[in-house]
């Protein structure tokens, strides 16, 4: 008998399909600066020629040498070229290795090192550094330069661009086939290289689209770029806003603000730290995006009062919504605004966790008992009943397999289950009689202490309820199971303690919430920090473990209390 035919699955053919279907719908726009007036100019592509445009690069790439499996790095900035380079990759069976530039030099010639890439695709100053790194990217033989070549030769993406796409053929992919590798945050160790096939990008678009009803021809300004690529894939305009997409938190509201106002859009999308900066600016000066009815934000909990600007902000009908998951494994679930502020915040506020909402109709999960070592089998995990503060592992089709660097990781995160397998979030929460997860932190992050176990989020609400608190971190100091919590907060910019009498009484304050809340109530100290710190992708998770050397100086330094 014949062997079963597997099905094709690239999200590069989903872009083709939505260019014969809607041709000349705007597929993709970027903004240009401006003109002598002032207004704001954009460039733009519509599906026909966006398909059209990945063809010619995925041609190019094929004559170049470039073959389905071989891993290239890709290292342009988000616009146009980015997107098109994306679906030309698909298209062309590479396995595309994106990493976050915002993570800093150091992090990101290390990642790429351990990527071992084939080729790389980037802009100058990326070519540049490659050629002066000879040592450490030795199989890279297949390089692309986006704009002017400086001293090296090869050819350039303009190059690619005239390379006929008539008779081009789609590389034949199927589900279990690499698509790409994409870079963990590295927010709680160092950056991981997550290995995405075309089933997790397929089910990921599928899954999304379906949750949120995202229908063909609706506009996207997306304030985070990989979040943006499948747009195309689901007939949605992609308008990319002028910003610097590895600081969020330092964006001009006025440019997202103008991109939603000129391009009447729907949909957008961007870190807790982005929506906060737009919601006050919306707020302060009655700013409305009345096309809006769809605001996506993840990476973070968001904080209700980002929440309640921003649904302030848009349309009457329409909701903000927080999908939840991590770079293996999204989406996972999601939460809209209206249910966090008619009934989960005020829960939050009193140390209960973070609601992140109902599961992904793709994704089962279980709680089970917190365990720092490797589970082999799905049967040397103990699941939890609901009400249980354990932790948090996902099973589905967007759930990627595997580590591809810092392989260690895999035996930690990925549990046997027969032919299948789980995968272990990292996060710890408990899920509730409407099996609902609620986020109490990530599981490394935890504080043991003679008196229990002290999980960040339930812990951090206590103090942030202080009016003039941003945000707070709990960090613990010493050896596991006898470390000493210390909370550290960063007030509002507004608030922050001008003399040493401002700095006492916000102490004293601060240690009044502590004390009077068990949850917090075992704190050791309370320090006061100007700017946490927190990760490039999003502005917005807190990196802890950074905290917990500062505050270990800190209090070396102050000497005994």
């Amino acid at each position: 008998m014949p062997a079963e035919t597997k099905q094709i699955v690239n999200v590069g053919l989903r872009l083709s399909d939505t260019a014969r279907q809607i041709p000349d719908g705007v597929g993709v726009v970027q903004s240009l600066g401006r003109d002598r007036s002032g207004k704001r100019l954009y460039r733009q592509m519509s599906f026909r020629e966006l398909d059209r445009d990945t063809d010619s690069i995925a041609a190019g790439l094929h004559h170049l040498g470039i073959r389905p499996g071989m891993r290239i790095a890709l290292m342009v900035r988000p616009g146009i070229d980015f997107i098109s380079l994306v679906f030309a990759m698909f298209k062309a069976g590479v396995v595309t290795i994106l990493i976050d530039p915002g993570m800093g030099r150091k992090n990101l010639v290390k990642c790429l090192d351990e990527a071992e890439p084939e080729g790389f695709i980037a802009v100058p100053i990326a070519q540049a550094v490659r050629k002066l790194l000879p040592h450490r990217f030795r199989k890279a033989r297949y390089n692309v330069t986006v704009g002017s070549r400086w001293f090296w030769g090869g050819p350039t993406l303009a190059k690619l661009r005239e390379t006929p796409f008539e008779d081009f053929q789609p590389c034949q992919t199927i589900a279990s086939d690499p698509a790409a590798i994409i870079f963990t945050t590295g927010s709680t160790g160092s950056p991981k290289g997550v290995l995405y096939r075309h089933g997790n990008f397929n089910s990921q678009v599928d899954q999304l689209r379906d949750y949120y009803d995202i229908q063909p021809g609706e506009i996207d300004v997306p304030g985070f770029p990989l979040f943006a690529l499948f747009n195309a894939a689901m007939g949605v305009t992609t308008v990319i806003p002028e910003m610097d997409f590895t600081r969020p938190a330092d964006v001009d509201p006025t440019n997202i603000v103008e991109a939603v106002h000129d391009w009447n859009a729907t949909q957008a999308f961007g870190s807790p730290a982005l929506w906060n900066t737009v919601g006050r600016y919306c707020e302060d000066n009655a700013v409305k995006l009345p096309t809006l009815r769809r605001a996506l934000s993840a990476g973070a909990p968001v904080p209700p009062h980002v929440l309640q600007r921003m649904k302030n902000a848009i349309h009457p009908e329409g909701d903000v919504h927080t999908p939840y998951g991590a770079t293996e494994s999204l989406p996972v679930a999601s939460i809209s605004a209206s249910e966090v502020l008619a009934e989960t915040a005020a829960q939050s506020a009193r140390g209960k966790g973070t609601c992140v909402g109902s599961r992904f109709s793709g994704i089962a999960w279980k709680v089970i008992k917190i365990d720092d070592g490797p589970l082999a089998d799905l049967g040397e995990a103990e699941e939890l009943p609901r009400g249980e503060i354990g932790e948090l592992m996902v099973q589905g089709a967007v759930v990627t397999t595997e580590y591809v660097t810092r392989t260690d990781a895999n035996a930690l995160h990925k549990v046997r289950d027969g032919e299948s397998f789980w995968h272990r979030m990292g996060d710890v929460g408990y899920l509730d009689e409407r099996d609902r997860f609620w986020f109490c932190g990530r599981k490394a992050h935890r504080v043991e202490n003679v008196k229990g176990v002290m999980f960040t989020i339930p812990c951090e609400a206590i103090l942030n309820q202080h009016p003039m608190v941003y945000r707070s971190a709990l960090v613990g100091i010493g050896e596991r199971t006898r470390q000493m919590p210390v909370m550290i907060v960063e007030t509002w910019p507004e608030y922050r303690p001008q003399t040493p009498k401002d700095e006492r009484q916000l102490l004293a304050e601060l240690w009044d919430l502590a004390k009077s809340n068990p949850l917090t109530d075992s704190v050791h100290d309370i320090l006061l920090h100007p700017s946490l710190p927190v990760d490039i992708r999003h502005n917005a998770k807190i990196f802890r473990e950074k905290l917990a050397v500062w505050a270990e100086e800190q209090l070396r330094e102050s000497g005994p209390r």
